[in-house]
């Protein structure tokens, strides 16, 4: 990340220390800053500490004498990703929102108006690097690579992300650890120096994830059965599981835990197993709505993966899992299959598969 003298950037500034560092780095190389904070959508009788994150933020750009707004996306944000949540939810799958959420809002609506703006970049806080590659052929293209900070690398979440996108992004933070920004912002006297990471979705708050669905989507109560047909508990509703779920499982008296291995919504039934049962794990998957982000699509020595070829990479299908070896095989347009090398523990439809080579986040996918 280079010099920019006088090249504006809006920086989505939500109250953590991660883009209130961000947006200093990005002063201190002398761009044109201005801070953003992004108001979400908190559905009714839910407390989110939204008004503190944005006093948090007006805090900083306060600190960093930087002009600063609030635009409001609740609607957006209710629509786009609450309402995709609770539809996948419905459908039995089992969706990301921080993927949906980086798609629609923070690199689809808000990227979409600070360019209206007059911006000549975006921000963010998120642990992760852009590299720009000038091609022979001429022009430019950015590539993805993971930050260096391993354990809080955020790639995963930003497999949607395109070339037209990522010419107007920027990552301050990604070549640094969560400990050196921690100390940045100290040094420089922001007030979200010591400030505790967020967990969870933001619109849900101090809630359990599961009285959100509970709010929206009605109980359904079934029972749950082991891998032998044997009922050993019941649920109240199948959309509010997932694969390799424990917590919440109704179900007592047994030596070893129960995970849920199979959702039969037809019969309105929960197939559970033990942990290490054939049942929850899988050699290979489908995966649709595939995005690579090399110009392309997805290469190996200069060629593209096609419908007689595969490609030997490496993946993730979730976060913060240690990459695993798996070989990408393109099916119909926009689906791939992935075989992996050892079986996979949980794989659940609707999460995100993200596919790696080397430091290179190439794109990903939604499994089928």
């Amino acid at each position: 990340m280079g010099r920019k003298v006088g090249k504006k950037v809006f920086v989505a500034m939500s109250g953590g220390v991660d883009s209130s560092v961000a947006a200093l780095l990005l002063k201190q190389k002398e761009y044109d800053v201005v801070g953003v904070f992004i108001k979400g959508w908190t559905p009714e009788g839910f407390v989110c500490p939204w008004r503190e994150d944005k006093n948090d933020a007006v805090k900083v750009a306060a600190v960093l004498n930087i002009p600063f707004a609030v635009w409001d996306f609740s609607q957006e944000y209710k629509k786009q990703v609450a309402d995709y949540m609770l539809a996948e939810y419905q459908a039995g799958r089992t969706p990301n929102p921080d993927v949906m959420c980086n798609k629609k809002i923070k690199f689809g609506i808000f990227l979409e108006r600070a360019l209206k703006e007059g911006a000549d970049y975006i921000a963010t806080g998120h642990y992760v690097k852009k590299k720009e590659v000038r091609p022979p052929r001429g022009g430019c293209t950015s590539k993805l690579l993971v930050a260096k900070d391993k354990n809080k690398d955020q790639s995963y979440f930003l497999w949607t992300l395109t070339q037209e996108q990522l010419k107007y992004c920027l990552f301050p933070i990604g070549d640094y650890l969560k400990s050196e920004v921690r100390q940045i912002a100290k040094k420089a006297g922001l007030p979200t120096a010591e400030k505790k990471e967020s967990q969870g979705v933001c619109f849900v708050g101090k809630l359990d994830f599961a009285d959100f669905l509970r709010k929206y989507i009605p109980k359904k109560e079934g029972v749950i059965k082991n891998i032998r047909g044997e009922v050993v508990g019941r649920h109240d509703g199948v959309h509010f599981y997932t694969i390799g779920q424990r917590r919440g499982l109704e179900i007592g008296g047994l030596k070893k835990p129960l995970y849920v291995a199979q959702k039969d919504f037809k019969n309105n039934v929960l197939i559970a197993a033990h942990k290490n049962d054939p049942g929850l794990y899988k050699k290979e998957i489908l995966a649709g709505n595939i995005n690579w982000i090399p110009e392309g699509g997805a290469t190996s020595r200069g060629g593209r993966i096609s419908l007689k070829s595969s490609l030997k990479l490496k993946v993730r299908i979730r976060y913060r899992q240690l990459l695993q070896e798996c070989r990408v095989y393109a099916k119909n347009k926009g689906e791939v299959k992935v075989i992996f090398q050892k079986p996979q523990w949980a794989v659940a439809q609707g999460q995100s598969v993200v596919f790696y080579k080397g430091k290179e986040m190439l794109g990903g996918g939604v499994i089928r």
